[in-house]
């Protein structure tokens, strides 16, 4: 029979060590500009159903360092080896982040994956990077209302990107000023998602990006949006991450 007390010290013990996770596999999603983490739903539901421990950052979008900090937070979180995953700018921030020693692996979906030194605006001038910003105020930016269903999600209801446009996530201007300081690209496995029909990230500068760090590049027909307009073949690429890890 278990006392009291023992039944307080078994409470103690486990309150102090947690669940064991020695052999649990991990995967942090990082969202893009002006989104937040509720459109990886559909990729986290996939993965989860693989039976991964999943994670969804979200960033603060007020400067690189703080989502840079919040998502070291989440990583710290994790317990054994970690596929990190970032779409679009939040490709840039798995790559200052992706330095955690918890991190095996990185997926870049549609992403900037910039390397030492560089900032974002330097980087998309190579291909220039097309959207239209509505200025909130000197600092912060929106995409432009029409935008959405014309450039950054073309393949998804007009429904979808009307909701997305009304629930965009202010960002600073700063992300794109600031110089990096690593690129965890250099010391770790990369997997990347060319999204072919991209109007907002020239699929020729995703190439360009990937070509130089080494990343193996899956192709899928896509919008910008293709973790949610093509939720199966985006966790396809990062279930093999997974399985490179392993």
């Amino acid at each position: 029979m278990t006392t009291t007390k023992s039944m307080f010290a078994l409470l103690a013990g486990i309150m102090v060590s947690g669940p064991a996770y020695a052999d649990a596999r991990n995967v942090v999603l990082v969202h893009g500009a002006t989104m937040d983490g509720s459109g990886w739903k559909q990729v986290y539901d996939i993965l989860k159903a693989k039976g991964l421990s999943v994670s969804v950052v979200q960033l603060p979008h007020t400067s690189l360092a703080a989502d840079v900090a919040a998502t070291r937070l989440i990583l710290r979180q994790q317990n054994g080896p970690t596929v990190l995953v970032g779409h679009s700018y939040g490709g840039a921030v798995i790559t200052e982040a992706g330095t955690e020693d918890t991190v095996k692996a990185m997926v870049y979906v549609a992403a900037l994956q910039p390397d030492i030194g560089e900032n974002l605006t330097e980087l998309a001038k190579r291909f220039p990077m097309k959207i239209d910003m509505k200025m909130l105020d000197a600092r912060s930016f929106v995409p432009a209302a029409g935008s959405y269903h014309n450039s950054i999600a073309a393949d998804l209801p007009k429904d979808i990107t009307d909701f997305m446009s009304a629930s965009a996530k202010p960002m600073t201007l700063e992300p794109y000023q600031a110089r990096f300081q690593h690129a965890a690209w250099h010391e770790k496995p990369t997997f990347g998602v060319v999204s072919t029909e991209d109007k907002v990230i020239p699929p020729e500068l995703m190439r360009w990006m990937y070509a130089r760090a080494g990343t193996e590049t899956t192709d899928i027909k896509s919008s910008h949006m293709v973790y949610i307009s093509h939720a199966v073949e985006t966790a396809d690429v990062i279930l093999k991450a997974v399985a490179a890890v392993d």
